[in-house]
């Protein structure tokens, strides 16, 4: 039987075969194949994230390779590049963790361990004003995000919906902290209001034309099996009970008090829709067409929630 060598000795031979940008990202995806990693955290292959990872370290334009190809690199450059190479395939790490960002769509969000990687469909839908289902997106004045993480999505609800003050919760003080950076860094201060909460629990009296939420969906079977990476990943917005579900279940319970006349639910559950439309067979759902398919995000009106 054949021995690998150890992922270190790879490295420790690099510093003195490789040269140009070419050979790092060779090497790099060599290595990362090597390393069977996992991703699902903005790459979905080893050469876009070489690529990401590298020009990254290099502080190079992220959309532009081809130039430096050939470049060669200094050994201060060298070592930038090796030592986050080697951090992503030796201590598994997600790529957006070790460069501190992530990217949905054009936004940029500053990331680390104290919150998921930003990686939601909602977005998409945002990205359109959640068009058909708004019409007049001037009309939405008071929009929740539950369950911000990051903030990510609460910024590109403020960003869709121009007149809107959007609140963002979460029970996790240190995601909340993570959020604080990214709304100042879009000078969303006055229209974004970062809350403490439990689901709905520091929401009593409050009323919105929109909810959206991305909360913790993975099962119990799932969370005992995920990849490495995602043991990085505060695992409070990862599990969700037995079925994923728990979290959902809140909402649906509570959301319609929480929703004005004509008001919309939106949540992201994961691969979960079979699970839920035979726990809730009279809900009407409409599933949203995202770019994974129709079976992930779920819409409701408040009409349908009261009459449940």
């Amino acid at each position: 039987m054949q021995v690998k060598p150890a992922l270190s000795t790879y490295f420790s031979e690099a510093t003195q075969s490789l040269s140009t940008v070419r050979d790092h990202l060779r090497f790099a995806i060599s290595r990362f194949h090597h390393a069977e990693l996992f991703f699902g955290h903005g790459s979905s292959e080893a050469y876009d994230e070489a690529v990401y990872l590298i020009l990254h370290a290099l502080h190079l334009p992220l959309d532009r390779l081809d130039p430096f190809l050939d470049a060669h690199l200094t050994s201060t450059e060298q070592s930038q590049v090796l030592d986050i190479l080697q951090r992503r395939v030796e201590q598994r790490i997600p790529a957006a963790y070790l460069t501190h960002e992530a990217f949905l769509g054009e936004y940029r969000f500053y990331v680390d361990e104290r919150v998921i990687v930003p990686r939601s469909f909602i977005a998409e839908l945002l990205r359109e004003q959640l068009s058909p289902w708004i019409e007049y997106p001037g009309s939405i004045e008071s929009v929740l995000d539950m369950c911000t993480g990051s903030g990510c999505l609460a910024i590109l609800a403020a960003e869709a919906f121009p007149n809107a003050s959007v609140d963002a919760a979460d029970i996790s003080l240190d995601a909340l902290a993570v959020a604080k950076i990214n709304v100042a860094d879009y000078a969303l201060q006055d229209r974004i209001e970062l809350i403490e909460s439990d689901l709905f629990e520091n929401l009593k009296s409050r009323k919105y034309d929109l909810i959206i939420s991305n909360p913790p969906y993975v099962d119990a079977e799932s969370v005992a099996t995920l990849p490495m990476e995602y043991l990085h990943e505060p695992t409070l917005a990862l599990g969700s009970g037995a079925d994923g579900l728990d979290a959902t279940r809140e909402i649906l319970k509570y959301a319609a008090e929480h929703l004005n006349d004509n008001g919309i639910l939106i949540v992201e559950i994961g691969h979960n829709r079979d699970v839920l439309e035979h726990a809730y067979p009279k809900l009407p759902f409409t599933w949203l067409d995202v770019s994974g398919g129709d079976e992930f995000v779920f819409m409701l009106h408040k009409n349908d929630l009261s009459s449940r």
